[in-house]
């Protein structure tokens, strides 16, 4: 399935059904009065987060949106029905914002949770509405509204726990199918990763956490270089950023001015990045060239107050303590947004 994370659509809401103007004429009542039914209301667009959804392939496919009309009144005070709602799946984490504007009118970041992205026309009414005491047979009746239309702008932003940050050929895909069940390319050249891949890890067997892989970065992605922008917007939402560091890159001789370059570049996108709790993995440490730069690492004053893990993505070796490691940052981020909900706001928010 290809990987859609942005798409343009145009939703219409359901027009309004138009009321009767009716006057009842039955054998023994052949001046009944007016009995005009009103309108059905016109069907809404709704927009559904849905957990079985990972990419916005079917709105890229599918861009026109139109719920069902109201129908219109009957004879003897008989309403229309309303018109069906439109019901639009999409993936958990989408950003709905007005096409014209770009304003964010919505952030679908729960499973299940609804947005009204366009409201039916109302029903109009029938005669037997407006009678009165100084019209007894009103000829009048309405047109049903008119349902709203609008163009919306649907981005999608991965909701994880961590964000899997490195240079190309760190070994971060190795590195998601060792911690989890994620299935990832995995090959001996850059780039093998495209697009953005999540992974479940279990701490233990009732904890677990989401981590987000993203293709590696180049200097002057946020420039566009490389793969470019596209994709850091998916660990926008992450609490924890997992930096892995290639230790035993013959080509990048400091470990650590990779790792300055990775927030670096990680700046430029978005300063916010940098707030959030932060791991470093050293990875390919079963390498001799690893073994000789590891005690350079351990007391440099720039991973001060930062978990630091040496770890073999390969071999597995230092996973455990990874994983614990990074289950701790993650529980100690969702407890600070559980304790400042006015602050942070909820999981995902943006």
């Amino acid at each position: 399935m290809r990987f859609i994370d942005e798409a343009e659509i145009l939703v219409q809401a359901g027009n309004g059904g138009n009321g009767c103007r009716s006057f009842l004429r039955e054998k023994f009542r052949p001046k009944g009065g007016p009995d005009g039914g009103d309108g059905g209301k016109g069907g809404d667009v709704i927009l559904l987060a849905d957990s079985k959804r990972n990419t916005l392939l079917e709105l890229h496919l599918q861009k026109h949106y139109r719920a069902e009309p109201g129908r219109h009144g009957w004879g003897k005070k008989q309403h229309g029905r309303k018109g069906k709602d439109r019901i639009v799946r999409v993936p958990v984490g989408t950003l709905i914002r007005d096409a014209e504007g770009r304003g964010i009118l919505e952030d679908l970041s729960a499973p299940g949770q609804r947005f009204l992205a366009a409201s039916g026309g109302r029903g109009g009414r029938g005669n037997a509405r407006f009678v009165t005491s100084a019209c007894k047979l009103p000829e009048e009746c309405e047109e049903g509204g008119r349902g709203e239309s609008k163009r919306l702008h649907c981005e999608l932003k991965l909701l994880a726990d961590v964000g899997l940050v490195g240079f190309p050929n760190a070994g971060k895909s190795t590195l998601l199918a060792k911690l989890s069940s994620a299935k990832p390319k995995i090959a001996d050249y850059p780039f093998t990763t495209l697009v953005p891949q999540l992974g479940l890890v279990r701490a233990d067997e009732d904890r677990s956490f989401l981590i987000a892989d993203i293709p590696g970065i180049l200097p002057g992605a946020a420039e566009g270089v490389g793969l470019g922008i596209r994709f850091l917007k998916h660990i926008e939402r992450t609490s924890v950023l997992l930096f892995l560091i290639d230790l035993g890159d013959p080509v990048r001789e400091d470990p650590l001015e990779t790792y300055q370059a990775l927030r670096e570049e990680l700046a430029r996108f978005s300063t916010e990045l940098l707030e959030k709790h932060t791991v470093v993995a050293f990875n390919k440490i079963d390498l001799p060239l690893a073994l000789e730069r590891k005690p350079s690492i351990l007391d440099h004053p720039a991973l001060e107050n930062c978990p630091v893990f040496f770890i073999s993505a390969v071999t597995g070796k230092g996973l455990g303590p990874l994983t614990r490691g990074l289950f701790r940052r993650v529980r100690a981020s969702r407890q600070e947004q559980e304790s400042s909900p006015s602050d942070g706001a909820r999981r995902g928010t943006v």
